[in-house]
């Protein structure tokens, strides 16, 4: 069962069982995917990497809401928009460790050849592949900027 069914099989269970934020946010991903698809086009099946960056997209778009009501000090918000979220992390893979983070931007800077700064796009390209919804493309990036940064010599 790819991540679409699986979806659509939890949007009818939330309806049968009345549990009206998760059909609300489940529906919402939906319309995300099928957004998604619609820009692809007709006869283009989506990838399941594409899915997934759809979901992080949403993810991402509550994290922000998630800092904005924070500031504006609406806890009402910050609960909703938590709970959507921890809705919508059921159906992300698990996120990497820094560790395993850390493991992967050493050997994607290895083979793309990054040597410093310039060569950031890159790097950022190959790693953000390769965790796609699986790492914040924020801490990638302050990682992959720190590892091409030239470390000053001590003298």
């Amino acid at each position: 069962m790819n991540l679409k069914e699986k979806l659509n099989e939890d949007m009818r269970k939330a309806l049968r069982k009345k549990e009206v934020l998760r059909l609300s946010t489940i529906r919402l991903l939906l319309a995300a995917i099928k957004n998604l698809e619609i820009a692809k086009g007709k006869d283009k099946e989506l990838k399941e990497s594409e899915l997934l960056g759809a979901l992080s997209s949403e993810a991402k778009k509550r994290k922000e809401a998630i800092e904005g009501y924070k500031r504006g000090k609406r806890e009402e918000l910050v609960e909703k928009e938590t709970r959507e979220l921890e809705i919508i992390k059921e159906y992300l893979p698990e996120e990497l460790s820094p560790e395993e983070l850390e493991k992967i931007i050493e050997e994607t800077i290895e083979e793309v050849g990054a040597r410093d700064l310039k060569d950031m796009g890159k790097a950022m390209g190959a790693v953000m592949g390769k965790t796609k919804g699986r790492a914040d493309g924020k801490v990638v990036n302050q990682m992959v900027r720190e590892r091409l940064t030239p470390k000053e010599e001590e003298e």
